[in-house]
């Protein structure tokens, strides 16, 4: 909130990330705020491609066209330009699951009564990150039985003296950092992009709605808080897609990788 009993401005805290349960308290299926705002993603993405393929025409109607454009855009854009047709189409309901997930549940982050991205807690972006690790080792198990881990922990080409320093580092780069960082581009850009809406917002509710109580003209603060706010908003819309498709397009390259003929 933008104020408080002794009437001065709080911005926003970390703790907003740690709601309140809401149902089934004090046991393993706790569930608050932000874990009904995923619910409600996921049901929103079951609904819209049902309704969106449910019954497909020859000749789509507007809601169809707009549901095949967001598949055509996870399969041309992502799965098969990177790894062509044949194992594009292959992986392409994992590449496309994780693609729409994300949107889903960082759109929700500037939708009204919602107002907190899904993927703002470690919990979504770690199980996605794991997933796609998990597709990065199969696929490399897959294509090269008995040579993945060997070729990427010991590069062909390098002089045996030098793996002491080269098996570490691909160990920690290649299998240990992946799913890291994957998971803390996601988790911080939604923390960040919250934070900074909540602040705008409070400043203007306080700027309205209690500074001007002493002083009229702290009222203009509050039209350029609000304005900051509108445009951080749309910004974050753009952050929103923008960080599905980086997460989408990362377990892709990821993939390619273990697919590549050099392991």
């Amino acid at each position: 909130m933008a104020t408080s009993d002794d009437g001065g401005f709080h911005g926003p805290s970390i703790e907003e990330f740690f709601p309140e349960v809401i149902f089934f308290a004090d046991t393993p299926f706790e569930i608050n705020r932000i874990i009904l705002i995923r619910f409600l993603a996921v049901l929103a993405i079951v609904l819209i491609f049902w309704l969106g393929t449910r019954r497909m025409k020859v000749v789509p109607g507007r809601f169809q066209s707009i549901v095949e454009m967001g598949l055509d855009f996870a399969r041309v854009n992502i799965a098969e330009d990177l790894l062509g047709k044949k194992d594009g189409r292959r992986f392409l309901p994992l590449i496309t699951t994780i693609f729409f997930m994300v949107l889903f549940m960082n759109i929700t982050g500037i939708i009204p009564f919602l107002n907190i991205a899904g993927t703002s807690v470690i919990g979504v972006p770690l199980v996605l990150a794991v997933v796609a690790w998990f597709a990065f080792i199969y696929a490399g198990i897959k294509k090269h039985p008995g040579a993945f881990f060997k070729n990427a922990l010991f590069p062909p080409g390098v002089p045996k003296a030098l793996y002491i320093i080269v098996t570490p580092i691909e160990l920690v780069s290649t299998f240990i950092l992946r799913p890291v960082t994957l998971t803390l581009r996601l988790l911080m850009n939604m923390v960040v992009g919250h934070l900074l809406l909540v602040l705008f917002f409070s400043a203007t509710q306080f700027f309205f709605f209690t500074a001007t109580q002493t002083n009229f003209f702290y009222s203009l603060f509050g039209v350029g808080t609000l304005a900051f706010g509108f445009v951080f908003t749309l910004f974050e819309v753009l952050v929103a897609v923008l960080q599905a498709y980086v997460f989408a397009l990362l377990t892709t390259v990821y993939i390619q990788l273990a697919l590549a003929e050099e392991h």
